[in-house]
C-alpha cells in the first residue's frame, strides 16, 4: 500500500510516533489510510451540512476496514461572492483547491480518497486533483437544496436575482422582494436548479466518479447520509481492485459527459470545467466537438432556470441514470466503461427508467432535437464562446442589434437598471476575462436585471467573463480570446451591429476586415485592475488560448 511509506518498517518509526500523537492505534495504522477531503464550512449553504456527510463517510470507511482521516478543502459561495470584488476570486479557487488537495494527498501517502464537495468550483477542483494524483478516489457531494415557494410556485436563487431586477424596474413591491428573500433558499444544499454546482455533481455521476444519486438526492434527505456511507465502503473496493480515476475518466467518459451535458441542459461553466478536468486526466478535450455532439443529442430536461422543474423533481423522476438510459436509446453513450461502482455504465443504468416524462422528456418528444449548449464562432469570437441554448427563448435564437459597450460589469448594470438599454440592444461587457478581470467574474446580476425588466426576449448580452448557471436568456459568454489579450471583443465600438445566430453557431459584428485591422493597430493594452495579492499573481500567469476560455496556470 502507498501508506506503507509512513506506517511500515523501522524507517517509518518517526512517522508512527506522529500517528501515535494523533491517537491512532496500531490496528488503525495497519489498515489502508483513506483521506477524506472535507469542504465543510459555515459560509456556503451547500457546505454547511458536509460535516454530516463526512461523518457518514467515516463510518462507511471504518465498516469496510479502512482508517478514515479528514483534511479540508476551501470553497466559495458564488451567490454571496456575486456582484462585487469577491467574484474575482471564485474561479481561481478551482486551481487552489486542486493544488492544495494534491499537496495533502501526496504528502501523507494516502491509499485512497473520498472527496466531499458540493458547490461551483469545489467539485471541478477536486476532480482535477483526483485525476492528477490518480489514486483510488470516489466523490460524494452534499446534495441540492430543495426549491423554495412563492405564491404557490417553486422558486430558486435565479428567481431571487430576477426579483431584484423586477423591483428596480418598479414591477414588484419591496414587500414582495422581501418575501422572495425569505423563501427562495429554504434549506442547506447547492442551489436547487441546474446551475453550475448541480451540473458538475450530475456530470460527476456521468463520468463514473460518483455513485447513483450523487447529483440529485436532496441535501436534507436521509438517503444522502446512506449514500455517503456507501461511498465510504466503496472506496475500499476500489483500492482492492486498484481502480483509479484515470481508469474511469477516459476520453470516452468525457464524451459521455458532454453528451449528457447536452441532454440535461447544464451550465455553460461545464465548458470550462470538463476540459480542465480532462487535461489533468491526460485527455485533451477540445470543446469544438461540443457542437458535433450537440447536433445529435436531444435536450430532454429543462430544469431551472430554463424551466420550472428542479433537482428534487429530477431525483424523483429517476435521476441521472434514468436520463442516461433514456438518451442511450439512441446509442449515444459508450456503456462499456468502468465506473466507481466497480461496474460498467451499462450495468449501472440498465434498471433505471424514466418515471416522469414531464421532467425527463422521452427521446421521441424532446424539448429540442439538439443539445442544451452551443459553441459559437465568428469574428467577434474567433476561438469560441458558449451559450446555454436551452435557456434562450425561440425569438432570440437569431438576433441582430447595436452594440452597447461597457468595460466592466458595474457600468453595464447601471445602464440596465436606469433604463438606458432598450429592445434590440446587444450589451457587450468586456475586460472581465481570466486575465482582464482578473478572475473571470460571472455576470448574473446584469442578466438577471435584463430578465427582471422584461427584456429577456429582446436584448442579448455578450461577455468575455462568465455566466452563472442561473443565467438565462440570450447570454453569450466565455468569449475567447478575451479583451485583455487583444481579442476582437476589445475592438467592438458603440453602435456596431452584432449578428447572433445560435442555431448556425455564429456570432459576428459587421465591420470590414480593413476597419478591424485599423482598430487592432490602435488598440492599447489596459492597465491591470488588480496589482497586488493572489489575483495579480494569477493574472500574470493565466493564459487564454485556442481551447476557449480554459484556465491554464503554468507550474512554477
Amino acid at each position: 500500500m502507498r501508506s506503507d511509506a509512513v506506517t511500515k518498517g523501522t524507517k517509518s518509526a518517526p512517522h508512527r510516533s506522529l500517528f501515535n500523537a494523533l491517537g491512532f492505534t496500531k490496528e488503525e495504522m495497519e489498515r489502508p489510510l483513506i483521506g477524506i477531503v472535507s469542504s465543510q464550512n459555515d459560509i456556503v449553504p451547500g457546505h454547511m451540512n458536509l460535516d454530516k456527510i463526512v461523518e457518514a463517510v467515516k463510518i462507511g470507511v471504518a465498516m469496510a476496514g479502512g482508517t478514515p482521516i479528514v483534511f479540508p478543502a476551501i470553497a466559495v459561495c458564488d451567490g454571496i461572492a456575486m456582484g462585487h470584488l469577491g467574484m474575482k476570486y471564485s474561479l481561481v479557487t478551482r486551481d487552489l483547491i486542486a493544488d492544495s488537495t494534491e499537496a495533502m494527498a501526496m504528502a501523507h501517502a494516502f491509499d485512497g480518497l473520498v472527496m466531499v464537495p458540493n458547490c461551483d468550483k469545489n467539485v471541478p477542483g477536486l476532480l482535477m486533483a483526483a485525476a492528477r494524483v490518480n489514486i483510488p478516489t470516489i466523490v460524494v457531494s452534499g446534495g441540492p437544496m430543495l426549491a423554495g415557494r412563492v405564491d404557490g410556485c417553486k422558486t430558486s436563487l435565479s428567481s431571487m436575482f430576477e426579483a431584484v431586477g423586477a423591483y428596480n424596474a418598479g414591477k414588484i413591491t419591496e414587500e414582495k422582494l422581501e418575501e422572495f428573500e425569505n423563501k427562495v433558499c429554504p434549506t442547506c444544499g447547492s442551489c436547487s436548479g441546474m446551475y453550475t454546482a448541480n451540473s458538475m455533481n450530475c456530470l460527476t455521476e456521468v463520468l463514473g466518479m460518483g455513485l447513483k444519486g450523487n447529483g440529485t438526492i436532496p441535501a436534507v434527505y436521509s438517503e444522502r447520509i446512506k449514500l455517503a456511507k456507501h461511498a465510504g465502503m466503496k472506496i475500499m473496493e476500489l483500492i482492492e481492485k486498484d481502480i483509479r480515476p484515470r481508469d474511469i475518466m477516459t476520453e470516452d467518459a468525457f464524451k459521455n459527459a458532454l453528451t449528457m451535458d447536452m441532454a440535461l441542459g447544464c451550465s455553460t461553466n461545464s465548458m470550462l470545467h470538463l476540459p480542465a478536468i480532462a487535461h489533468e486526466a491526460g485527455v485533451e478535450l477540445n470543446i469544438d466537438i461540443a457542437n458535433e455532439i450537440s447536433n445529435k443529442t436531444p435536450n430532454l430536461c429543462h430544469l431551472a432556470p430554463a424551466g420550472h422543474t428542479y433537482m428534487e423533481d429530477l431525483n424523483e423522476a429517476g435521476g441521472i441514470y434514468a436520463v442516461m438510459n433514456e438518451i442511450n436509446k439512441l446509442g449515444l453513450l459508450n456503456t462499456d466503461l468502468i465506473t466507481c461502482t466497480g461496474k460498467t455504465v451499462a450495468e449501472n443504468i440498465k434498471a433505471c427508467y424514466n418515471k416522469n416524462p414531464e421532467v425527463i422528456r422521452p427521446v421521441e418528444n424532446p424539448y429540442s432535437s439538439t443539445g442544451g449548449i452551443a459553441v459559437l464562432k465568428g469574428n467577434l469570437a474567433p476561438d469560441t464562446c458558449v451559450v446555454k441554448r436551452s435557456a434562450v427563448v425561440p425569438e432570440m435564437l437569431k438576433h441582430e442589434g447595436p452594440a452597447r459597450v461597457f468595460d466592466c460589469e458595474e457600468d453595464a448594470l447601471e445602464a440596465i437598471n436606469s433604463g438606458k438599454i432598450v429592445d434590440g440592444d446587444v450589451v457587450v461587457i468586456r475586460y472581465e476575462g481570466p486575465k482582464g478581470g482578473p478572475g473571470m467574474r460571472e455576470m448574473l446580476n446584469p442578466t438577471s436585471a435584463i430578465m427582471g425588466r422584461g427584456l429577456g426576449s429582446t436584448v442579448a448580452l455578450i461577455t468575455d467573463g462568465r455566466f452563472s448557471g442561473a443565467s438565462r436568456g440570450a447570454s453569450i459568454g466565455h468569449v475567447s480570446p478575451e479583451a485583455a489579450v487583444g481579442g476582437n471583443i476589445a475592438l467592438v465600438e458603440e453602435g456596431d451591429i452584432i449578428q447572433i445566430d445560435i442555431m448556425a453557431n455564429t456570432i459576428n459584428f459587421l465591420v470590414s476586415d480593413e476597419e478591424l485591422e485599423r482598430r487592432r493597430a490602435n488598440w492599447k493594452p489596459r492597465q491591470p485592475k488588480v496589482t497586488t495579492g493572489y489575483l495579480a499573481r494569477y493574472a500574470a500567469l493565466v493564459t487564454s488560448g485556442n481551447k476557449g476560455a480554459i484556465l491554464e496556470v503554468p507550474k512554477l
